[in-house]
């Protein structure tokens, strides 16, 4: 089981929790020494309300840009927060911590600013941060304290805002991808329970009025069917447990034996071509649901008397062509149906061609080709 990763807004919080905690290390020290050594009131109330208004500020513009709702007054919000804190060492003194406020806005630069005006208003501050630490009266250390701390926090804060934006954007496209793994499986799932039982119902069906013609002149021949039908019911079964486990694998010469075999019994011309033993494996498969298929489409939508099946397998491809007669002029309905869709997408998968419709002198043919080499995994 995978572990469950928290929501996106939690995550926010804590790390707005956790930048609050170092706002914490540079603010908190100083406002401690004014609230109980100083005793002064006005003092103490001064450094509370900024100290306030600085963690407000600094919080509700990290959480809005963690949420991708970046706003152009969210530039003011980083300017007050500059006013406060380069102004509280003056009033207050440089003493006791005051001097850490400087280096509060900078991790807030390239959070608020776009890359480029980020990039020149930290490079400002570098210099101008430690000249104003010195003529404060800060010493020499903190102000290279200062001026190595300024871009170095600027840098933190972009850098912890880029990484949950990754995070979030590649959690986004993992769900993405999930939902469309899902959806191409169940058109997989579809398009083959639509090849399988709409075959495996439809000769069914057909040796059903084969034993019905047959049932008062030929009990024999009606036993017969019986029997194929108890068959193919049986197979249909298997093939519809081997769709769902997706497991199914089909065979060129074992479909083209069952179409031949339908064909004839429904009163259609139909003579199996040799499928040579040497055909590459991968072939069988697509090439076995386009006969399958088309067996289907002769029977259902046809008043075809021949049919006529042509495999040709060269150095380059192995190509099927199906070619019967009593095909409609225009197709009903004006569209190629579903299962000739499912074989245009099983054909390209395998890096082949796929045509299919009437040649305009009462015929219907289907011709698909497959390379004889396999297609690179992935080319689908």
């Amino acid at each position: 089981m995978q572990p469950r990763i928290p929501r996106p807004t939690v995550i926010a919080a804590i790390m707005v929790g956790l930048t609050a905690f170092t706002l914490a290390g540079f603010l908190l020290p100083a406002l401690w020494y004014e609230v109980f050594d100083r005793h002064d009131p006005g003092r103490i109330l001064l450094a509370v309300a900024a100290v306030a208004i600085v963690f407000a500020l600094y919080g509700r513009l990290l959480w809005l840009n963690l949420m991708r709702r970046t706003a152009p007054g969210h530039r003011f919000g980083l300017a007050a927060i500059a006013v406060i804190c380069w102004t509280l060492p003056p009033l207050l003194g440089t003493d006791h911590g005051w001097g850490n406020a400087l280096l509060v806005p900078a991790g807030l630069i390239a959070v608020v600013l776009p890359v480029r005006p980020a990039t020149a208003v930290t490079a400002a501050a570098t210099v101008l941060t430690p000249a104003y630490g010195i003529v404060l009266g800060l010493p020499a250390l903190s102000a290279l304290y200062d001026f190595a701390g300024v871009p170095l926090a600027a840098f933190s804060g972009y850098v912890q805002v880029w990484l949950f934006h990754v995070v979030q954007e590649l959690r986004e496209a993992r769900a993405e991808m999930a939902r469309s793994a899902v959806g191409e499986e169940r058109l997989r799932f579809a398009r083959d329970l639509h090849d399988v039982l709409g075959h495996s119902l439809q000769a069914v069906a057909l040796r059903a009025e084969v034993a019905e013609r047959y049932l008062d002149r030929d009990p024999g021949r009606v036993r017969k069917e019986l029997t194929e039908i108890q068959t193919m019911a049986r197979d249909s079964v298997r093939d519809v447990r081997e769709v769902v486990r997706g497991y199914r694998a089909t065979s060129l010469r074992t479909e083209l034996d069952g179409m031949s075999a339908v064909l004839r019994a429904a009163g259609i011309r139909c003579d199996r071509p040799e499928v040579s033993p040497e055909l590459p494996a991968h072939v069988h498969e697509p090439l076995g649901w386009v006969a399958r298929e088309a067996a289907t489409n002769v029977l259902r939508h046809s008043s075809a008397t021949w049919c006529e099946i042509t495999v040709d397998a060269g150095r380059d491809r192995v190509r099927v062509e199906i070619v019967n007669d009593g095909a409609p002029r225009r197709a009903a309905g004006g569209g190629s149906g579903s299962g000739l869709t499912g074989l245009a997408e099983r054909i390209t998968a395998a890096g082949g061609r796929f045509t299919a419709g009437p040649a305009g002198d009462g015929t219907f043919r289907v011709t698909a080709a497959v390379p004889a080499a396999p297609a690179p995994r992935g080319a689908a």
